[in-house]
């Protein structure tokens, strides 16, 4: 079993060298496929990053009468952060309403004196919910449109940013579909060009296979070396493929950092690079070693 595992492994190598041309041409499109499937990957991290921070941004504001006791208020809070669906609530006092207002008018002297002249703070006390998700404000506003709140809250922004949120779920579910979709067709494109690709090789050899089928060989012994010769497809062009993204996420993270802090590739890249590298390593061999596999069936009937 040894000696003939030896064989076969040796066999691989010799093919992959004796077919140079067509090795390299396999290579090269596989390099092509793994760079697009990161590339993908990588497009799917900055979009969701991207939409991670818009989420941050965009929230609901719950307004309260100005004769609402803070208590109240703040037994509100504690019930909508052991709400399920709420990710987080921040509660703004009049006064700090008030300081915030300022600092937004600073500008406006004439606003500021008119504001300084009334006896009375006129802004409302009010809690910034934010959902862990866009589609989860219905049902956070739904929860705050009981009658045990009417009392004190006043207003509920909802209906103002209902479109926004919206279409900010909208997106984000287009997007990941959209990105799913288009990985399972460049997967299923892939592998049809890499299989002819193999197809290719192995119809050059087709008479080698017919007389090692005559004169006994199994179905194992003869695969074996194509199955060998995938593996080493996959493993090379796992290698150019990360030669190619560590220089290009190197030039456009800097660029694209600049425009959005948010988001740092070089350092997802950093922090994720065995990751990165064994997945893609292991989709490159599961490219190789599937094509290889099912372009030989066809010459093992003799």
């Amino acid at each position: 079993m040894i000696l003939t595992l030896n064989r076969i492994i040796k066999s691989g190598f010799v093919n992959f060298w004796r077919n140079g041309w067509l090795s390299t041409a396999t290579v090269l499109i596989m390099t092509v496929t793994l760079l697009a499937w990161t590339s993908i990957f990588l497009l799917n991290v900055m979009l969701t990053s991207v939409l991670g921070v818009l989420e941050e941004k965009v929230d609901i504001s719950v307004y309260f009468n100005l004769d609402a006791k803070e208590a109240d208020i703040l037994a509100l809070k504690s019930k909508l952060d052991n709400l399920e669906e709420v990710k987080n609530v921040e509660y703004v006092s009049t006064g700090e309403a008030l300081e915030i207002f300022k600092k937004r008018h600073s500008d406006d002297e004439i606003l500021l004196k008119s504001v300084q002249e009334l006896s009375d703070n006129p802004l409302e006390a009010s809690l910034n919910v934010l959902a862990k998700d866009a589609s989860k404000y219905e049902t956070v506003v739904s929860f705050l449109g009981q009658n045990q709140f009417e009392n004190i809250i006043s207003k509920i922004n909802y209906a103002e940013n209902k479109i926004v949120i919206e279409r900010l779920g909208n997106i984000i579910s287009v997007l990941r579909q959209s990105g799913l979709v288009a990985g399972l067709i460049l997967a299923l494109i892939a592998f049809l060009v890499a299989f002819n690709t193999v197809r290719l090789a192995i119809y050059s050899s087709r008479e080698e296979i017919t007389i090692m089928k005559l004169v006994g060989a199994s179905n194992r012994f003869v695969r074996g070396p194509f199955i060998v010769e995938g593996v080493l497809h996959g493993l090379v062009s796992s290698a150019f493929a990360f030669m190619v993204i560590i220089p290009g996420v190197a030039f456009i993270g800097p660029k694209l950092f600049n425009f959005l802090p948010e988001i740092n590739l070089v350092n997802y890249l950093g922090d994720n690079f065995w990751q990165l590298l064994f997945f893609q390593t292991l989709g490159g061999i599961t490219l190789g070693v599937f094509s290889s596999w099912f372009a030989i069936r066809k010459y093992l009937k003799v």
